[in-house]
């Protein structure tokens, strides 16, 4: 029995290892050759047999088959492995490329280039690009195609997450040709193995179910001793500082009056792929020179006007925010007007960025490129380019324009009159002071923007959420107060802790108040960014970070009179999570959804895995705390060993589903479950690391105290590795999901 759990523990750590492995080795040599010598080698599906093999053997052994939840819950794991197995052995994966008008029944093997016969022949009658409306931007690739084997023939469509099934063959949309009239698709004829796969996920779901819900399991167990045991109050007295800025006006370059700022803000504008307020334009703008969306006292409207319409008077304003050598070459502190990047001899950092872009190593190569981009930017708008607020139909398509653009040469006079004066009939209104017709003329270029772009601009409804949405945005504010709160916080409780003494309940009646504030502000920015966005806000790393806080303060409020620590740990992750999302852009800008990621699969995915991974962040946080007390205070260490095993339960769990959503998501996607992506190996390992403790009998050492908090701290950096070292470090095909 030693023998046996000691081997199958050495097996277990020894493929956590070599995927640790894996990723890095793929990172120094490249993912053919990761793919080829270790993911795709006899020797990586042997350890993988071994595995399961002994696996089985210890589960017969300690006569799991006598728990039958948990029995079931590792079936579906074989489940899932044989269908793995049936799925590399008989599966077969290719690609085809199809004309309009063309017919083929040939497709090329993907692993070994080889060509296949299908039984049917496939026929491409259209491929379309369809896009937002009033936007080139894409938001699903079409394929029309027509499949007959002699007897039968059906029509069926091919797009991004809707595959199209023939005979027992899935096609899915992979690429298209430049000119439009081709496309390629990936195929993928695996009756058997999807059948054993799904069948697996289907008992993996079920028994984690009920494992959590039936009274008599672990869990449910624990939950009941929870309820009835002691229950520490911990909380402290919040306080907030007051935040404002002060500036002088006399010392500020000229602008508009911010009632007129606000109606040019107003007006519609084409950027980042979509259609949004002007107001959005200038709020990114500031933000991207100066670090924030108000300048000394001036809105964003007003920095961009004064940028349109006073541009000698602010090119002398220091307001770009430089950083490391950018700083030295451009020869400024923090911060350098658009003037001071040239100098006798040019542009200043001409020879550095020549360097880069030849290759050379360069002191503080991502400065001088961040410095170079914010350069370009004010360049952009004083050439009149950036600012697209003119549609315009082109060739049966709306196209948006800048006073800058070249116009198409068959543009109707009146229009490329329009265009081409009407910015600079307004820089005329504001050199003669003429508010009055300043705003009429604004209100003439939205009622242009409204007769050409007809149907095809927001709603009202949507402009108006997101002029909110830029209005009540200040989630850095918000994160390094939360941040601060919590530290303070959790000093304070593990003094009262030490001492056993509680604190005085309407102070926790406070804190409670201030978290409930938070996540109702949360809860609207969020909500107001999926309906401007038109998707759930999922689908990048700062969004995921917001929603993760989000679950994070729910949990706080939820269950904050039942367990320890909760209140200091609900301020410290939330704040840290929403610091983390600051990180991107400081905002980061609301675009559509890349096609591949227009799937509730993926909506799915990732709120489940954020779910979990904040329970694994409270259970890192209450080990912190534990050791803190340390071992002196043996009752309090056990009763946060309670803690983090009942909620080790539902986020193991969370994270296990998660994966596995995302590989049917992937499944639907591009016709494979699995592709040893550095992010989904680091997930899988993630998940075993913290089913260690779930295996009581080979892992005794977890169940104590000091070793179980311990585990606890060292386990959440595979959390970190997931989320942040695979983006940063590693890269790979879900790299994109978080930029």
């Amino acid at each position: 029995m030693k023998c046996l759990r000691l081997t199958t523990i050495a097996l277990y750590i020894t493929t956590i290892v070599v995927m640790a492995a894996a990723t890095i080795i793929e990172k120094m040599m490249g993912t053919p050759y990761a793919t080829t010598n270790i993911y795709g080698s006899w020797w990586f599906a042997a350890l993988w047999t071994l595995l399961a093999i002994a696996g089985i053997a210890y589960i017969l052994r300690v006569k799991l088959i006598n728990r039958p939840f948990q029995f079931l819950m590792h079936s579906a794991f074989v489940t899932i492995l044989v269908g793995a197995i049936v799925t590399h052995m008989f599966g077969q994966q290719g690609t085809m490329h199809l004309r309009v008008g063309e017919s083929s029944s040939i497709m090329i093997l993907s692993n070994n280039s080889k060509v296949e016969k299908l039984p049917f022949a496939l026929t491409l009658n259209g491929f379309k690009i369809e896009n937002y409306p009033g936007t080139q931007s894409a938001m699903d690739y079409v394929s029309q195609l027509s499949f007959s084997n002699g007897k039968q023939s059906i029509d069926a469509s091919v797009s991004m997450n809707k595959i199209a099934e023939f005979k027992s063959y899935r096609f899915y949309q992979s690429g298209y040709d430049p000119d439009h009239c081709g496309t390629y698709l990936s195929v993928s004829h695996d009756p058997i193995g999807i059948g054993i796969t799904y069948e697996g996920y289907a008992l993996l779901f079920i028994s984690m179910l009920l494992l959590l819900i039936l009274p008599n399991e672990s869990f449910r167990k624990l939950l009941r001793t929870m309820a009835n045991g002691k229950v520490l109050v911990l909380t402290t007295m919040l306080t907030l500082g007051c935040f404002s800025a002060h500036a002088n006006p006399s010392k500020l370059p000229p602008t508009l009056p911010q009632n007129v700022a606000h109606q040019f803000g107003e007006l519609y504008a084409y950027s980042n792929g979509r259609i949004c307020p002007v107001q959005t334009v200038a709020r990114n703008f500031t933000l991207k020179l100066y670090g924030k969306t108000t300048y000394k006292g001036l809105t964003a409207e007003q920095v961009l006007c004064g940028w349109i319409f006073y541009p000698s008077q602010w090119a002398n304003e220091p307001m770009i925010k430089l950083k490391g050598n950018a700083r030295n070459l451009v020869g400024c502190n923090r911060f350098a007007s658009y003037n001071d990047f040239f100098g006798t001899k040019g542009y200043k950092l001409e020879d550095a960025m020549q360097a880069i872009l030849n290759g050379d190593k360069v002191e503080g190569a991502k400065t001088v490129r961040e410095a170079d981009e914010k350069l370009n930017i004010v360049q952009m708008l004083l050439s009149r380019q950036m600012l697209k607020i003119y549609p315009s139909v082109s060739n049966g398509k709306l196209v948006w324009y800048s006073q800058g653009d070249n116009l198409p040469i068959d543009q109707a006079d009146d229009k490329w009159i329009f265009i081409k004066k009407s910015m600079d009939y307004l820089g005329e209104l504001v050199f003669n002071n003429d508010t009055e017709t300043l705003c009429l003329t604004i209100g003439k270029i939205r009622d242009y923007q409204e007769k050409e772009a007809a149907n095809l601009l927001p709603s009202d409804a949507r402009i108006k959420a997101e002029r909110l949405f830029n209005a009540l945005s200040f989630i850095k504010l918000l994160a390094m107060i939360l941040a601060t709160l919590g530290i303070i916080m959790f000093v304070f409780c593990m003094l009262r802790m030490a001492n056993q003494t509680n604190l005085p309940q309407w102070i926790r009646y406070v804190s409670v108040t201030l978290l409930a504030m938070c996540t109702i502000y949360l809860a609207l920015m969020i909500s107001l960014r999926g309906f401007i966005g038109q998707h759930l806000p999922l689908s990048s790393g700062s969004e995921t970070m917001q929603f993760m806080a989000l679950c994070t303060l729910a949990f706080t409020l939820l269950l904050n009179k039942r367990f320890v620590l909760m209140l200091p740990f609900g301020f410290l992750m939330s704040g840290l999570s929403l610091m983390v999302a600051s990180f991107s852009e400081s905002s980061p800008q609301i675009t559509h959804l890349m096609p591949v990621l227009a799937s509730p699969l993926l909506s799915i995915h990732v709120c489940v895995l954020m779910i979990a991974y904040s329970l694994l962040a409270f259970m890192m946080l209450n080990g912190v705390a534990a050791i803190v007390l340390g071992k002196r205070n043996g009752e309090s260490m056990e009763k946060l060993l309670s803690i983090s095993k009942l909620m080790l339960y539902p986020a193991l769990f969370l994270l296990t589903a998660g994966i596995f959503i995302g590989a049917i998501w992937a499944n639907q996607s591009w016709g494979r479950y699995w592709g040893w992506d550095p992010k989904e190996v680091w997930a899988l390992i993630t998940m075993m690391i913290y089913a260690m403790p779930m295996h009581q009998s080979m892992f005794p050492k977890l169940q104590k105290p000091y070793g179980a908090h311990i585990f606890n701290i060292l386990a959440f950096l595979a959390v970190l590795i997931t989320y942040f070292g695979v983006n940063m470090l590693l890269g790979g095909m879900h790299s994109y999901a978080n930029a």
